[in-house]
């Protein structure tokens, strides 16, 4: 018998805001994001391990993690 089990991350975006980026300094969108980590047995997505919120500059491309209320904050404005 075999188990086949594994992880799926799914992307959400959740808004795009004007602000300025940490790298490279200018005013550029920055693109609000959710990324669910699930577990999966035989390919079928069970429950969440992990949620992460993130922000990347569309113009040098850098992202980062940022808090849940930030993401939040951020993407319903």
């Amino acid at each position: 018998m075999f188990v086949l089990f594994g992880f799926r991350t799914a992307v959400r975006r959740l808004g795009v805001v004007s602000l300025v980026c940490r790298n490279c300094g200018n005013t550029a969108a920055q693109v609000i994001s959710r990324r669910v980590t699930k577990f999966t047995l035989f390919f079928v997505p069970l429950f969440p391990i992990r949620t992460r919120y993130g922000q990347q500059c569309s113009f040098c491309g850098a992202s980062y993690d940022i808090s849940r209320a930030e993401a939040t904050r951020l993407g319903a404005s």
